[in-house]
C-alpha cells in the first residue's frame, strides 16, 4: 500500500480509537531513560493534534524531574527547530493549527518524543508526509546523539512500512502495551 493511502486509513482509525486520549505509562519512558543513562538534558516533545498519542503528561512529569522541555516550531522549506518551553509559557497557533512556543530560545534535544501515523517492527515511522522530523534528525544527529522515541498505539503497527532514503529510523517505539527496541 502506498504511503498516502496508508496514512489516510490509519488516521481515520486513530480518530475512532483514540477519542478517550489513551496515555503512555510514564514508567515505560523512565525505563528507556535508565537504559540509555539519561538523567538530565533536553526533551523534545510535541503538542498533540489529530488524535495523536498525548505526550503532555509525560512532558509535565519530565519537567518536574528537572528536565528541560521543548516543542517544535515549523520553519520554511519543511524545516523545524525546537524551542525551550515550559507549561507556564504561552503558545501561539501555527499555520497548521498546531500550538508552538512563542519564545525563541532554540535548543537541541537529547531525546525526541515523536508522533507517528504508523510504524513497523524495524522501527520505521510513517508521519504526515512533510519530512520535518526526518530532516531534523538527519541534520542534528551529526552534531549530537539524539534518542528517538516514537509514541503510538498498538493498532498503528503494520507488517512493513514502505520506506525511502530520507526516512530516519527510531530508536524505540512505545505504546500503551509494549516497547519495541
Amino acid at each position: 500500500m502506498i504511503k498516502s493511502k496508508l496514512r489516510k486509513k490509519i488516521i481515520r482509525i486513530r480518530e475512532t480509537i483514540n477519542k478517550k486520549n489513551i496515555q503512555i505509562d510514564f514508567n515505560q519512558i523512565l525505563k528507556i531513560f535508565k537504559k540509555e543513562k539519561i538523567n538530565k538534558g533536553i526533551i523534545g516533545g510535541y503538542y498533540p493534534v489529530n488524535f495523536e498519542v498525548d505526550d503532555l503528561m509525560l512532558l509535565k512529569k519530565l519537567e518536574k524531574k528537572k528536565f528541560n522541555i521543548s516543542l517544535p516550531v515549523i520553519k520554511k522549506k519543511f524545516q523545524m527547530n525546537f524551542y525551550k518551553w515550559s507549561f507556564s509559557d504561552l503558545l501561539k497557533i501555527n499555520k497548521y493549527g498546531i500550538p508552538e512556543p512563542e519564545t525563541k530560545n532554540i535548543v537541541y534535544p537529547d531525546v525526541l518524543l515523536i508522533p507517528l501515523v504508523a510504524f513497523d517492527k524495524n522501527l520505521n515511522r510513517l508521519g504526515y508526509g512533510g519530512g520535518y522530523y526526518d530532516r531534523f534528525i538527519k541534520k542534528f544527529s551529526k552534531k549530537k546523539k539524539i534518542i528517538k522515541i516514537g509514541l503510538a498505539l498498538p493498532f498503528q503497527k503494520i507488517n512493513k512500512l514502505p520506506t525511502n532514503l530520507h526516512d530516519q529510523k527510531l530508536d524505540y517505539i512505545v505504546t500503551n502495551k509494549y516497547i519495541i527496541k
